[in-house]
């Protein structure tokens, strides 16, 4: 009773004092807020952001805004208008049925456009490069759009391309270009994902029909979320092992037909729905079983082997684990494609979060003034602007890898796997971090769908695990660096792969006493990632040695050795994402886009130091050091903050891309808005 009777006069004393000031006239009302564009009340551009999104994009900037248009343009693409301004986003209140057949109008309204000529017929590099830069416009829009449209090129088009010989080609390809067949992807299992050795699907051969016989043994070996399965898909690639006169071959894939032309599924074979998912529900995952299916002998995508009308296994490649490498080598074209994707939805969040906290305002610091954007408070460009820098520093790495990956040569086959397999994860990590961030910068207004990035969260969320867990990948990094470390070191000869040139010169040495003009050189950045990469290397090594020394195993040695593997393998990732922003970097001409370059490389590789505890734990800083790092942060944060709208449109997406946050907030959100 008596807490009770003390809030009662506590409220009764709230009131009378709110009485007396209104009567006194102490209160005054405040106008309402209104929306300033932030071109109307920022600084002019110092640099061109024409020439910085060329930069940035890279290639086919032409071909990239007709698609945009080409999406505006229809209906089919969900245009809603919303303060002012027209937006294009999926409707994600439909249902996963609704989505899932939506997608499939938008394919057609694509390929009825031209979207996909020459998509698996082209041969040149720039109709690789044209195929990348839509493919990466469509991620923009939605991603289960392009996961659907991926699927079907890049995993079952690009398996019967890579795999498969000109008797596939001609078969196939144009048909697969021209949507004849839907193709999908059958490789992942329920008890067997990254490992692929491992999968459980069985193909055995009859020589006397002269075909294939494909079975699902267990339950374990259903495959499991291909994507395309469950409703549309015709045909899949099976991965199988191959089983010939009792001898496992290994895993080789095979060409199956699983429904007709009219949708009903093939006989032997059962599929079922994986059902709704936290994410990409406009994408048909499915689960496959075969029971007994036979296909013609010439179903098997023979470029590495085959099995000859009488039963015989045919190879050049005698040894099965290089066997299984060049299975497996073609497929770095869906890391390819999921780390740049990666990288446009941080910057589709970062445009939407940074242009936001460019109006939006909160509190004041002094009585009577007006209250601060928020991007004008020290707390939020911590928040938002280390990740537009990384950004920028993973836009860059991306470019780098599709040209990696579109002018491979065998030589480059391996150097290929382990950059796509760093980047990968990196970028697919930074992603999610960005998005969390952004989510969290918006308030309120980043948990609803329409403004973006509350629900590219959950689309974006299984580029982590899918095509490779991300932490799987870096262990085959830190693995490929050891063979070349142990390879070089056993021949004493030079190291010449990888990247890993640095490590024939010196080793590095970092001055005890660092300046801002020496954390700002390009020389000391470069000098504390090679140290870095090189002495965790020579750790790992030792490590691993010292494990087999004690009668463990190689593998044992490397799976006990985990902690130094996966410090090493962002320690190779940061290094080669640097060398790619310094090449760009050097690529500029213009003087002003040059500084402004100068600074997100800075701050990319300082706010690298200050948030990995690799280089305290291992000295490569000193406390000191640490602490002048984490203030020259800071300070680069303030010196980013006049250019943060520069940086943000130079990403070259267009407006109706976004999110009504980005812009008129207000009159988005006004009752005539939402009674229209």
């Amino acid at each position: 009773m008596e807490k009770v009777n003390f809030r009662t006069r506590v409220l009764t004393r709230h009131l009378q004092d709110s009485r007396r000031l209104a009567i006194a006239g102490d209160i005054s009302c405040s106008p309402c807020l209104s929306y300033t564009p932030p071109e109307a009340s920022e600084q002019p551009f110092s640099f061109d952001v024409t020439s910085m999104r060329k930069l940035m994009d890279g290639h086919n900037l032409e071909d990239r805004d007709w698609l945009f248009n080409l999406m505006i343009q229809s209906n089919l693409f969900n245009p809603k208008l919303r303060g002012g301004k027209v937006f294009v986003v999926p409707d994600y209140n439909q249902s996963m049925e609704q989505q899932r057949e939506m997608t499939m109008k938008r394919i057609q309204y694509l390929l009825d456009h031209g979207v996909f000529q020459g998509w698996l017929t082209g041969k040149g590099f720039e109709d690789e490069m044209r195929k990348l830069a839509l493919l990466e416009v469509i991620e923009i829009f939605d991603h289960s759009l392009a996961i659907k449209i991926g699927v079907h090129f890049f995993l079952w088009g690009g398996a019967v391309q890579f795999f498969g010989t000109k008797r596939h080609h001609d078969k196939w390809l144009n048909a697969t270009e021209n949507y004849m067949v839907k193709g999908c992807f059958a490789m992942t299992e329920l008890g067997h994902g990254s490992n692929v050795r491992g999968i459980e699907t069985i193909t055995t051969y009859d020589s006397r029909s002269r075909e294939f016989v494909i079975n699902t043994p267990c339950e374990s070996a259903q495959k499991y979320w291909i994507g395309g399965a469950a409703n549309h898909a015709t045909h899949t690639v099976v991965f199988s092992q191959l089983n010939i006169d009792g001898k496992n071959e290994g895993v080789h894939a095979f060409i199956t037909q699983i429904r007709d032309a009219e949708g009903n599924i093939s006989p032997n074979i059962r599929i079922s729905d994986c059902g709704h998912k936290i994410g990409l529900n406009g994408v048909d995952n499915g689960r496959i079983w075969f029971d007994n299916v036979r296909i013609p002998r010439e179903n098997l995508l023979n470029s590495v082997a085959d099995v000859s009308p009488d039963g015989n296994y045919l190879s050049a490649i005698k040894d099965p684990d290089q066997r299984f490498g060049a299975f497996m080598a073609p497929l770095t074209s869906g890391r390819v494609t999921i780390a740049a994707s990666a990288v446009y939805s941080a910057k589709i969040s970062l445009a939407i979060a940074i242009r936001y906290s460019l109006t939006r305002r909160a509190f004041s610091i002094t009585p009577n003034s007006a209250e601060v954007l928020l991007l004008d408070y020290p707390s939020h460009q911590r928040r938002l602007l280390p990740l537009l820098a990384k950004t920028y520093a993973m836009s860059f790495a991306a470019n780098h890898l599709k040209l990696l990956y579109v002018k491979r040569t065998p030589q480059l086959i391996k150097t290929l796997h382990v950059v796509s397999s760093a980047f990968k994860a990196i970028l697919t990590w930074h992603n999610m971090r960005t998005l969390q961030e952004c989510r969290e910068a918006c308030g309120g207004q980043g948990l609803k769908t329409e403004n973006r990035i509350g629900q590219l969260k959950g689309e974006f969320d299984v580029q982590s695990t899918f095509e490779g867990d991300n932490n799987v990948l870096m262990q085959q990094v830190s693995k490929a660096l050891l063979a070349e470390y142990v390879a070089a070191k056993r021949k004493n000869k030079p190291f010449k792969e990888l990247g890993l040139e640095h490590m024939n010169k010196s080793c590095p040495t970092i001055p005890l006493e660092l300046t801002v003009s020496t954390l700002r050189s390009s020389q000391f950045q470069n000098d504390i990632f090679c140290l870095r990469e090189r002495d965790l290397l020579n750790r790992f090594a030792a490590e691993v040695s010292k494990y087999q020394a004690q009668g463990e195993s190689k593998e044992s040695a490397f799976v006990a050795s985990y902690q130094l593997a996966e410090d090493l393998g962002r320690a190779f990732s940061d290094r080669a994402i640097l060398q790619t922003f310094l090449e760009a970097e050097n690529n500029a001409t213009d003087a002003p886009l040059k500084n402004a370059l100068g600074l997100l490389r800075s701050m990319y590789v300082l706010v690298t130091l200050d948030e990995d505890a690799a280089f305290l734990r291992y000295g490569y800083l000193t406390t000191e050091n640490a602490a002048t790092v984490r203030k020259e942060v800071a300070k680069l944060c303030s010196e980013m903050r006049p250019h943060a709208l520069a940086l943000v449109s130079s990403f070259g997406i267009p407006d109706a891309f976004l999110s009504p946050i980005a812009f008129d907030w207000v009159a988005a959100n006004s009752w005539s808005t939402n009674q229209n």
